[in-house]
C-alpha cells in the first residue's frame, strides 16, 4: 500500500508542477484560483497520507483537479480571464472542495498493508 500512496502523492505533485508551469507561461493572473488549487491538492495529499482516501477516491479527486486546471488554462488562452470564466472556475473549485470533504469523511478508508 505504501507504493500506492507514493504513486498518488507523486501524481499530485506532478499536477501541481504542471499547474505552476502553466501559470508562469501565461499572462493573465488568477491568484485566488491558484492558491485554492494548492490548498485542495494539499488536502488530497493529507487524505492519502492519513488513509482517509482510497486509491479510487484519490484518482477521482485528482481528475477533478486536472479538469479545473484545463479549464483555467483555456480561460487564460486568449489573454484575458473574464468574470464569467472566473465564476465558472470558482464553481468548479467549490464542487471539488465539497467532494474532497465528502470523500475524506465517508466510511471508506484505505487498507493498511
Amino acid at each position: 500500500m505504501s507504493n500506492l500512496k507514493t504513486l498518488a502523492i507523486g501524481a499530485t505533485m506532478a499536477l501541481a508542477c504542471i499547474g505552476a508551469f502553466a501559470q508562469a507561461a501565461s499572462a493573465p493572473a488568477t491568484p485566488r484560483v491558484d492558491k485554492r488549487e494548492v490548498r485542495q491538492e494539499k488536502r488530497i495529499e493529507q487524505g492519502v497520507a492519513s488513509g482517509q482516501l482510497t486509491a479510487r477516491e484519490t484518482r477521482k479527486l485528482q481528475r477533478e483537479q486536472t479538469a479545473i486546471q484545463k479549464t483555467e488554462a483555456k480561460a487564460k488562452s486568449d489573454g484575458t480571464v473574464t468574470k464569467v470564466e472566473r465564476k465558472r472556475l470558482t464553481k468548479m473549485q467549490n464542487k471539488a472542495s465539497q467532494d474532497i470533504y465528502q470523500q475524506k469523511h465517508d466510511a471508506q478508508t484505505a487498507t493498511k498493508p
